[in-house]
C-alpha cells in the first residue's frame, strides 16, 4: 500500500467518482477500439491495436494508482483544526520579502492540489515551510532557485 495519504471527505468522493468514471465508461471504450482493431487483420503490423493496447495499460495504471490512494487515504476532521498557526487545510496569505508580492494558497493533500486555483500541495517546499508557524512569523524556503523568505500576514479555514 502507498504512503498515507490526508484527504478532505469531498477529495475523497471525487477520486472515488474518477474511478467509478474509468471503470464505467473509459474502460468500455478501450475494449471496444481494441476490439475493432483486432478485427482489421494481421496484429503483427497492426499500429492501431498496438496503440489501443498501450492506452488499455495505461487506463488499468491509473485505477490501479487511483485505487490505491483511495485505500491509503484518511479524511481530516475539519472541526478539529487549529488556525493559529499554519497546517493543512488553512488559507495561508504570505507576502514575499524580496518582491512584496501577495500571495494566497490553500494547504491541501497531494491529491487535491491545484496551483492555478491557489491550492498548493503539503509536500511543496513552500507548504513545508509554512508548516507550524504563525501570523507575523517570517520563513526562510530552500526552493529549487535558491532561498526565499516570507512574511505570514493571515491564516484562515479554506
Amino acid at each position: 500500500m502507498g504512503k498515507l495519504a490526508y484527504i478532505t471527505n469531498e477529495g475523497l468522493k471525487k477520486l472515488i467518482a474518477e474511478v467509478e468514471h474509468l471503470k464505467s465508461v473509459e474502460r468500455p471504450k478501450m475494449s471496444a477500439a481494441i476490439a475493432e482493431a483486432r478485427d482489421k487483420g494481421d496484429l503483427s503490423e497492426n499500429a492501431e491495436y498496438d496503440a489501443a493496447k498501450e492506452a488499455q495499460g495505461m487506463l488499468e495504471m491509473k485505477i490501479s494508482q487511483l485505487e490505491s490512494t483511495i485505500l491509503s487515504s484518511r479524511i481530516i476532521d475539519e472541526s478539529k483544526l487549529d488556525y493559529s498557526c499554519v497546517q493543512i487545510l488553512s488559507k495561508v496569505k504570505i507576502k514575499n520579502l524580496k518582491t512584496n508580492a501577495i500571495m494566497e494558497y490553500a494547504i491541501v493533500s497531494e491529491t487535491e492540489a491545484d496551483l492555478k486555483n491557489g491550492r498548493m500541495s503539503i509536500n511543496t517546499p513552500i507548504a513545508m515551510g509554512l508548516m507550524g508557524k504563525k501570523i507575523g512569523d517570517t520563513v526562510e524556503v530552500k526552493v529549487p532557485s535558491g532561498l526565499m523568505n516570507f512574511e505570514i500576514l493571515e491564516i484562515n479555514p479554506i
